[in-house]
């Protein structure tokens, strides 16, 4: 596998075009569909509740739609080159479990969605630090023992979350866990996306910059060294910064499963390289993924569904046909 580090081609700039026009029109959906119907000509108009239903509930969700999704768009792209799997997911070094478990402790021990928030982020983060820490004791760096030490920590996470919903009440945080488990924009206010926005574009930030180094990780090791690059230095950089995308990810909506999967493959089949470009279109394409996958959690039934669950029922199947075909990262 050869890495390619040209500047994007005609048929990927047009592609992330279309990806943004479509994107802004998701985003525009997005603030007008609900249970709570909005009309341009009311909220023009001035109409008290309308306006306070747009900038208090849809706008937030609409932010996080986007955003969140073209950051696990983009962080998936960098999972599957670094680690030159394809099925490569944040669940590898623990960032989802952590997560979890730390969403959980918050729901028991402490009280407000901010503090839940917090909590999340900081189990995320946790999990991931003592993965890469671990993986650090291995000087040659290899990808094995990231994924083994990924495993463990996920293991230890998950051991930690079962013990917490034991000790939860079953009609109230019980549910509550379960509910985050299975994510959703719901709920989140733009008093408590700000810190989590500016963390998320400051890393998405860093690794366009650092496009050259993550396509060279996509090179054999030998390859990699033999250009001067410190693999396994360069690459716990990386997934440390691509980890802390997700994380201010997932401890805004809780766990969204499948966007870092499928938007990478969707964007390397469209323009059939590893480029910048395609990073770049796998942003686009998580956002449209989680925008439209927001807007019919919330429109399609009389009670909001959890974001999951049309990922998912996109994320299965093409899992399945990964499996079966057996695709390598381009």
């Amino acid at each position: 596998m050869k890495p390619s580090m040209a500047l994007p081609t005609a048929k990927t700039k047009a592609l992330c075009g279309a990806g943004a026009v479509l994107l802004t029109v998701l985003a525009a959906a997005s603030l007008f569909v609900g249970k709570y119907p909005l009309s341009a000509e009311k909220l023009l108009a001035g109409d008290e509740l309308q306006r306070r239903v747009f900038w208090t509930l849809r706008c937030s969700r609409t932010i996080v739609g986007v955003v969140g999704g073209f950051a696990l768009g983009a962080a998936g792209f960098i999972y599957q080159t670094v680690f030159r799997n394809p099925l490569a997911s944040p669940d590898i070094i623990g960032v989802s479990s952590g997560a979890s478990a730390g969403a959980a402790a918050g729901i028991l021990f402490l009280s407000g969605a901010a503090a839940v928030t917090a909590s999340a982020f900081a189990g995320a983060l946790l999990a991931v630090v003592l993965a890469l820490t671990l993986s650090g004791l291995d000087q040659r760096g290899r990808n094995s023992t990231i994924v083994l030490a990924g495993i463990a920590v996920h293991s230890l996470a998950q051991t930690a979350l079962m013990c917490l919903k034991l000790t939860a009440d079953p009609e109230r945080q019980l549910a509550s866990i379960e509910y985050w488990i299975m994510g959703s924009l719901n709920g989140i206010s733009l008093h408590s996306i700000g810190g989590n926005l500016v963390l998320c574009a400051v890393c998405l930030t860093a690794l366009f910059l650092l496009h050259r180094q993550v396509i060279l990780l996509c090179a054999e090791e030998g390859e990699a060294r033999m250009l001067g690059v410190d693999v396994g230095r360069l690459r716990l950089v990386i997934l440390l910064i691509a980890t802390l995308v997700v994380s201010s990810v997932v401890s805004l909506s809780g766990l969204i499963s499948f966007v870092g999967l499928l938007a990478p493959h969707g964007a390397r089949l469209l323009t059939r390289d590893n480029r910048v470009g395609t990073m770049l279109l796998s942003g686009l394409l998580g956002g449209c993924l989680l925008c439209g996958a927001d807007i019919l959690a919330r429109s399609i039934a009389a009670t909001e569904l959890p974001v999951s669950i049309f990922t998912s029922l996109l994320g299965a199947p093409f899992l399945i046909f990964l499996i079966v075909k057996g695709r390598k990262c381009p």
